[in-house]
């Protein structure tokens, strides 16, 4: 298994450019928040516990992160908790809301995604590989940690691998 090191490098080679991070701070947490809402049918409470198809991916994704990095994995399992309870609030609602909500929530994301890209000159991390999307959260929240000063030498490791943010933009500043 690739290293915490390993997994933000490859997905940051792609991302450099400053204005392409920032539209992944909105457009990640809102594909993430859709496909946990739109997962969150069939479903059924049963002891004060929503179980869906939401709750075993987020489960799965949870103990990726956790094995990655304990600091980074606690966090991302409460954030998937918080999507985990987004996904039932709307699972419960009519299949108008439900369905409008989740899908909503995917398209607006995505597109929010693409003009990042489109800023970068570079298509996605997840074209070549796959991983990259569960990957992009992390990298969300990794950058987060990094603008509050948090886990400079993870930057700085990350950094040696993928170059600094603003080092291979291949768009000219708008």
């Amino acid at each position: 298994m690739k290293s915490l090191v390993e997994h933000l490098s490859q997905y940051a080679a792609y991302h450099r450019d400053p204005r392409n991070i920032a539209t992944h701070f909105v457009g990640i947490p809102l594909i993430v928040v859709a496909v946990t809402v739109l997962l969150s049918r069939p479903g059924m409470a049963l002891g004060g516990v929503w179980l869906s198809p939401a709750l075993l991916v987020a489960l799965w994704s949870a103990w990726f992160y956790l094995r990655l990095d304990t600091r980074f994995g606690l966090l991302m399992s409460v954030l998937l908790g918080l999507c985990l309870w987004a996904g039932q609030v709307l699972a419960v609602q009519s299949t108008l809301v439900w369905l409008g909500a989740g899908l909503g929530l995917f398209v607006v994301g995505w597109v929010i995604q693409f003009v990042g890209h489109y800023y970068e000159g570079r298509k996605p991390a997840f074209v070549d590989d796959i991983s990259g999307l569960i990957v992009g959260p992390l990298f969300v929240v990794a950058e987060m940690a990094f603008v509050l000063g948090l886990r400079g030498e993870l930057k700085r490791s990350i950094e040696a691998n993928a170059g600094p943010v603003g080092s291979r933009s291949k768009k000219a500043a708008i």
